[in-house]
């Protein structure tokens, strides 16, 4: 029998986030960053859904190579740039765009052979301090990619916000916004070419910093970046639900320990069950008794310990409970970004961390 855990993708939920993403900046082109395989959910699926954007983003050249073996014939965009210069006649057999944050990057493209321009994305760091030229740079480093036969015209000015996802006050990822903001308006300055400064967090609370392109990650797949408030307090919808089942039900007597490390003592004599999914599939060891999941369909928790392939569950008022009974680890009732928190991650490294054995359909 196939193991039970199953992702579950909402394409229609995926379409939905796209649609939110150009009602909130409707003078913005979107470009759908569906790196990480489209952040777990699956890269060709992905990007079938969300057909009608503008261009994709990714991170790695191959990624790039996939979607356009899938059909995809939108623009993409190499988020972290090419690392070498045999990488170059791959960025132009794929017609893929390249960001440029680094001068090694702009001596290869000068000493590139002669071949098809390839339109570059230079990326200023105004504080981010990660990737990117200093603003001091941005203006030589503009001139030198312009005056480069294998640049195509068209330089896009790009950013990257640290902190973006403050932006309810006068806190310091807010000011924090302002002063990147200032930063790129200042290194840019006179500089011909479109901009492009927004991820989700962005996208959601800055509308000052929209430009001419978004760039739209977590928001797609209904995922907030927020703290404290998840992707439906902003109108989205949950891309993926992961479920599974129970495949035991078993009495334990009070006092009894459940679980590795005898984490958990049971209060009372009592239900528990056993669900098919652990640390094996994706879902956070770090995850602690506790943790919400749901049981056909109702409201309970985790207890004890999260193992490689399996998860206990209280059972405690669900006296009906039955193995083969579903149980929904996240999804439109149960939102990600609760499971990451009380685990001390993001909603984006879960999704993320689903593994291979884990069974994927849509809807």
């Amino acid at each position: 029998m196939a193991r039970p855990t199953c992702a579950n993708i909402h394409t229609d939920a995926l379409r939905h986030n796209l649609a939110q993403a150009r009602a909130l900046a409707p003078h913005s082109r979107v470009m759908a960053v569906v790196k990480a395989d489209g952040y777990g959910h699956g890269l060709e699926r992905v990007a079938r859904a969300l057909e009608g954007a503008d261009a994709f983003g990714v991170a790695a050249l191959s990624d790039a190579d996939r979607l356009r073996s899938a059909g995809l014939s939108q623009p993409i965009v190499l988020l972290s740039g090419f690392d070498e210069a045999d990488d170059l006649p791959q960025l132009r057999r794929l017609g893929v765009e390249t960001v440029v944050h680094h001068i090694s990057q702009i001596e290869m493209l000068e000493q590139a052979a002669p071949g098809d321009p390839i339109r570059c994305w230079l990326k200023v760091d105004s504080g981010m301090h990660r990737l990117g030229f200093a603003p001091e740079q941005v203006r030589q480093a503009y001139a030198r990619l312009s005056e480069a036969a294998s640049v195509a015209d068209g330089i896009v000015l790009m950013n990257h916000f640290a902190s973006s996802d403050e932006f309810d006050g006068n806190s310091p990822g807010s000011r924090q916004t302002r002063e990147q903001l200032a930063a790129f308006a200042a290194a840019t300055e006179g500089l011909r070419g479109v901009r492009s400064l927004s991820n989700s967090a962005a996208v959601l609370g800055w509308p000052d910093a929209h430009a001419d392109w978004i760039r739209p990650g977590g928001l797609l797949y209904g995922i907030s970046a927020v703290e404290g408030r998840t992707g439906a307090d902003f109108g989205l919808r949950p891309a993926m639900t992961l479920s599974t089942r129970l495949i035991a039900v078993n009495r334990v007597r009070k006092g009894e320990r459940i679980g590795y490390a005898a984490t958990w003592e049971a209060p009372q004599d009592m239900l528990i069950g056993v669900a098919a999914i652990g640390y094996g599939d994706g879902y956070p060891r770090a995850a602690p008794s506790g943790t919400p999941v749901r049981v056909a369909g109702h409201d309970t928790q985790v207890i004890g310990r999260v193992s490689m392939d399996l998860m206990t569950i209280d059972l405690r008022g669900l006296p009906a409970a039955k193995v083969g009974d579903p149980v929904e680890l996240w999804g439109p009732e149960l939102p990600v970004e609760r499971i990451a928190e009380i685990s001390g991650t993001i909603g984006y490294e879960l999704t993320c961390s689903i593994t291979r054995r884990v069974r994927f359909v849509e809807s």
